[in-house]
């Protein structure tokens, strides 16, 4: 066979060669062009995503603004506190842009958000601070405890746990031996005191005894009363000696017709027997909780805080987001 037959195969070899290499080049630009799109669009994303959650911040600052007004200008008419004032009730979810409706020309080009929010008092709730005092279980407040715990369908042991942690968590509580345990000669640490009641779980106690104590107890920076006008009846029962749930829940209803004026006013429906100690018992109240939600497009956040009235001084004590699916179904997320 002749070399000339031979050559153009060869020649159709190349030409399948180059078309290969063609297409694997393309196949690489396209590859990187879609990368290099896909980052600028995941860029851009992330920017308003950002954008956004500023944005948010930025309106609940403005909702916690609002609250600290309502609870000054509460204090400025003073009186006790009830659940019949104007900062306890609630703020179901509403259009941002109702609230700028007279300035149709603020109001254009803002973005679709909605807002509500609500103002607890923070003494309702059996404050878990009151328990150590100088550095020692205080056994009537460890009793209230007990008998809130049993309220709610805790045991007592919950109780006991709670209170012996809480005394080794707190500055002078711990005694000399369990402020330098050892095992094998590690030292072991002592337990750190939570910021709040959702931090509860630092001292052993599981997730679900946290989530059942979270409406009931509070963590607040002093020993504070309960407040008999704002209280459920599981806390007013636990903290008034001799008194069932039966009888603290025509206290609750009591309070709906006439909020009581002073502690001892309680004795009208409770009876003379009730223990009414102004030192753990009150109608006034310094510690309120506001919790904001906001729903800006897709995004939502929410967060609770802390605040301190004292006299028309009202200040910011702590804040937190509330990232816990059972918390934000609380607010009425979906």
């Amino acid at each position: 066979m002749s070399t000339a037959m031979i050559r153009p195969p060869r020649r159709q070899g190349t030409r399948g060669a180059a078309l290969l290499t063609a297409m694997i080049l393309v196949t690489v630009v396209a590859t990187l062009a879609s990368g290099m799109l896909w980052q600028q669009w995941r860029a851009l994303q992330v920017e308003a995503a950002e954008r956004t959650q500023t944005q948010a911040q930025w309106l609940l600052q403005g909702a916690m603004d609002w609250s600290r007004m309502i609870l000054r200008e509460d204090a400025r008419s003073g009186g006790t506190d009830h659940l019949n004032e104007p900062w306890a009730a609630p703020l179901a979810e509403a259009r941002l842009s109702t609230f700028l409706a007279a300035d149709r020309q603020m109001s254009e080009g803002m973005p679709d958000a909605f807002l509500s929010g609500r103002i607890e008092d923070a003494q309702s709730r059996y404050n878990l601070r009151n328990l150590v005092q100088q550095g020692k279980i205080s056994p009537p407040e460890l009793q209230t405890l007990e008998r809130l715990c049993e309220h709610i369908g805790l045991g007592s042991d919950v109780a006991q746990r709670l209170a012996q942690a809480l005394r080794r968590a707190t500055p002078g509580g711990a005694t000399e031996a369990e402020a330098s345990p050892s095992i094998g000669g590690a030292a072991i640490p002592l337990p750190v005191m939570p910021a709040s009641v959702e931090d509860l779980a630092w001292l052993g106690l599981s997730e679900a005894v946290v989530r059942q104590l979270q409406p009931y107890v509070v963590l607040l920076p002093r020993e504070t009363p309960v407040n008999l006008n704002t209280a459920p009846k599981e806390v007013i029962a636990a903290v008034l000696p001799g008194t069932d749930l039966a009888s603290a829940q025509r206290l609750v209803q009591s309070r709906l017709r006439e909020p009581l004026r002073a502690p001892d006013d309680a004795k009208r429906v409770l009876g003379e027997r009730a223990l009414t100690d102004a030192r753990r018992v009150s109608v006034n109240s310094a510690y309120f909780l506001v919790t904001g939600s906001l729903r800006l497009d897709t995004l939502v956040i929410a967060q609770r805080s802390l605040i301190e009235r004292q006299g028309r001084d009202v200040r910011l004590l702590s804040s937190r987001r509330l990232t816990d699916p059972a918390e934000l179904q609380a607010l009425g997320r979906p």
